[in-house]
């Protein structure tokens, strides 16, 4: 690499706090934030650390990132340049660490307490079309080493890629940003560290998938036969179809804080890491956003034919990802496996992390967290797989295993913790499994307890899970009044566990310790500032650990009401049931059905309706929708084409635009909306759309009551307006 070879002084800049924050605050954290070159800088965003400017630049599709680095508290604003961008919520994540945002206009603000990496969007939009901004706040890294094989790359944009032999030490800088790839060639005891970018945009056909190819300048990190690497603090940006970082019988990987983003216009082809064969590998405190699944394990990847899919590959073992951040737009978080790929995997491990976005829909078997693919004469022996200590965000389904021939076995799953969202498809185990393992899988604060729970289907031969019945200690809590007002003082009480140590999270940016609490929430916004019909879901989390370390959460929403919406009592009704209306058309999206009249209209229990042999048409149900008790209601809405929720005249739920399944399976991917309402008991008007495009599904309508798990509504809960006796 000539002209690198030379120890160029670093361009980054110290910055005190200003008199934004406190003084403590101030004496307590350093910054360090490099600048972004003219080319790569963006925009879109506008961010300050304790006060101070800091350079955001463009990532890839509409994704943009901050690197700078803190030893301490910060407070963070972030101002969008697009009038209104915040003004249906923000949804920062890990939604484990619980931030909480204020929002002044275009402007949000909230606090860290040191590094850390987040994503923050606008609440439910996370697919490849979204706006979202990753920052990424580390430690400051060590000062470059010095020796005769080491290249230090300074500050500054570079067009060329690296190609490290046996034996270099390279140290990127904090603002180097490196147009090109980092090629490993047949190479051994490689250190890449230091702060810096490899930005990638390569030649691939942005319309196919040529990302696989195993050459040099073909992915952010390539690597072949090599051996014993280590690379700390790197970011890779990946703006091409192709795969991000691709290892081919490689071993002894060691991947410290990377950081990697990637985005492209077909939404594919662009894993985040894929070992083709080899292992031997450890990944920590690192973060992903792919455009396709996040960790890949094949034995070999050389084409599409029937030769290509049919040779036999090399053995992937003992690979541990820990502490990571995962996010994809679409596909699995983890692969393994692929129709009639013959291979061996044993010992993989994922643990201490976080999903904040797992792929939708479908590509011949159903997205999950993991999926192994193992059909069409696919052969191989798979045992060894552990997912535990895992925090799932936005998510589509658990787990898809399958294999015709030896075997997948040993797959255990401990201490899996939805938050807040329940699973949009069912899981599935066929064809020669067993050993699969279920411990301590909760929804919110329910443990999931069978295949009915879960949902999972299990087929083909494969041995049923194993729940497993006991975990101690266990994070449960009650909370009393379940529903309040505005400065209101609510009770918290945990389940007594033995030694145990309990830590309160309540989605507003505060926390406190005890077994028994007392809260009050300040506004009715809720934790994403999404409560625009005056009430607010805060995700209350609660942390259990004991004395010897075993830890469970539990998270329930509460919601604080400051609007209610009365009953109609004056409502009379007849028998149960809902009244609908058919419109049949050609559409993409729900239309403004207001403004048509139905072709056919006809009554049903629930939210079901005969189209009388039309296939592509909306349907509008009305009626009224019976409440119990009081309370602040939080209604999920389930479908795939589209579908619509209004209560009292106040829309609480909307799906997002249609997200097409890919591969061949038919159909879209079914997508969720949420909202909260502040309800009186008796009856509400309900009007429900829905959309039957492509994938003729009815909408699936669930609520959580006040104190009540996530349910389905029952049909009961509707009734016929006396105006249809």
């Amino acid at each position: 690499m000539p002209g690198f070879r030379v120890l160029s002084h670093l361009l980054f800049f110290s910055l005190a706090a200003v008199a934004a924050i406190s003084p403590a605050l101030h004496a307590a954290t350093r910054l360090e934030a490099a600048p972004v070159p003219d080319e790569l800088r963006s925009y879109f965003f506008a961010i300050t650390v304790n006060g101070v400017r800091v350079d955001v630049a463009h990532a890839a599709a509409n994704y943009e990132f901050a690197n700078f680095d803190v030893t301490g508290p910060a407070e963070i604003t972030i101002t969008a340049a697009e009038t209104g961008f915040w003004d249906h919520g923000v949804d920062i994540q890990p939604w484990r660490l619980s931030l909480h945002a204020t929002r002044n206009g275009q402007t949000i603000r909230f606090r860290i307490n040191g590094p850390v990496k987040l994503a923050i969007s606008r609440p439910d939009d996370f697919l490849n079309r979204a706006r979202m901004l990753f920052l990424f706040a580390g430690s400051p890294p060590p000062p470059p080493p010095a020796g005769p094989h080491v290249t230090v790359i300074p500050p500054g944009l570079h067009r060329q890629s690296l190609n490290p032999k046996s034996g270099d030490t390279i140290y990127l800088a904090p603002g180097a940003f490196i147009y090109g790839s980092l090629n490993l060639w047949n190479v051994e005891n490689v250190k890449v560290m230091g702060r810096g970018t490899i930005v990638y945009d390569g030649p691939q056909d942005p319309g196919a998938d040529e990302g696989w190819m195993q050459k040099p300048d073909w992915h952010c990190i390539g690597a072949f036969q090599s051996h014993n690497v280590e690379i700390d603090g790197l970011t890779c940006i990946i703006r091409s179809r192709t795969w991000s970082i691709q290892m081919k019988d490689s071993t002894g990987f060691t991947y410290d804080d990377l950081r990697v983003v990637g985005g492209n216009p077909g939404n594919a082809n662009q894993d985040g890491m894929d070992w083709l064969g080899g292992g031997d590998a450890v990944v920590r405190n690192s973060f992903f956003r792919a455009s396709d699944d996040d960790l890949a394990m094949e034995g070999n990847w050389d084409g599409y034919t029937q030769d290509d899919l049919l040779r036999p590959g090399h053995d992937v073992r003992n690979i541990l990802v820990e502490n990571t951040e995962l996010s994809t737009s679409i596909s699995n978080v983890v692969r393994a496996g692929w129709p009639q790929k013959i291979f061996n995997s044993s010992n993989f491990t994922l643990r201490n992390s976080d999903i904040l976005h797992a792929g939708i829909g479908a590509c011949g078997q159903t997205f999950g967290l993991i999926g192994f693919w193992g059909a069409k004469g696919a052969k191989g022996i798979h045992q060894g797989f552990t997912f535990e200590n895992l925090f799932l965000d936005n998510w589509y389904s658990l787990l898809q295993l399958e294999q015709e021939q030896p075997s997948l076995s040993n797959f255990a799953f401990r201490n899996i913790w939805a938050l807040g969202q329940p699973p949009l498809a069912t899981s599935t185990i066929t064809g020669d499994v067993s050993g699969v393992v279920l411990d301590n899988i909760k929804y919110g604060q329910a443990r999931v307890e069978s295949s009915d729970a879960l949902p999972l289907t299990v087929s083909g031969g494969a041995q049923p899970p194993q729940f497993v019945a006991t975990h101690t200690p266990i994070a449960a809590f009650t909370v009393a009044p379940s529903t309040s007002a505005p400065r209101k003082p609510i009770a918290f009480t945990a389940r007594p566990a033995t030694n145990a140590r309990y830590t309160w999270l309540f989605g507003d940016g505060t926390e406190a310790h005890g077994r028994r609490v007392r809260h009050r929430f300040a506004d009715a916004l809720g934790t994403e500032l999404d409560g625009a019909n005056g009430a607010g879901r805060f995700r209350v989390l609660l942390h259990v650990q004991d004395k010897n370390g075993q830890q469970d959460w539990a998270e329930q929403d509460v919601v604080v009401v400051d609007h209610w919406q009365p009953s109609q009592t004056n409502a009379a009704t007849t028998q149960p049931g809902l009244a609908y209306g058919i419109y049949p058309g050609e559409w993409s999206e729900l239309p403004d059905l207001s403004a048509l009249k139905p072709t056919l209209t006809g009554q049903s229990p629930g939210l079901e309706a005969d189209a009388q042999g039309f296939t592509r048409y909306a349907v509008a149900w009305d009626g009224f929708i019976d409440i119990p008790s009081d309370g602040g209601y939080t209604f999920y809405l389930l479908d795939a084409d589209g579908a619509r929720l209004v209560i009292d005249g106040r829309e609480v739920a909307k799906t997002g635009p249609a997200f097409a399944q890919v591969c061949g399976s038919p159909g879209n991917a079914v997508r969720y909306a949420v909202g909260s309402l502040g309800l009186h008991a008796g009856k509400h008007a309900i009007h429900v759309e829905g959309l039957f495009s492509a994938s003729n599904q009815t909408p699936r309508l669930m609520w959580q009551a006040p104190g009540e798990p996530l349910a389905e509504v029952p049909e009961k809960a509707y009734f016929l307006p006396a105006s249809l006796r």
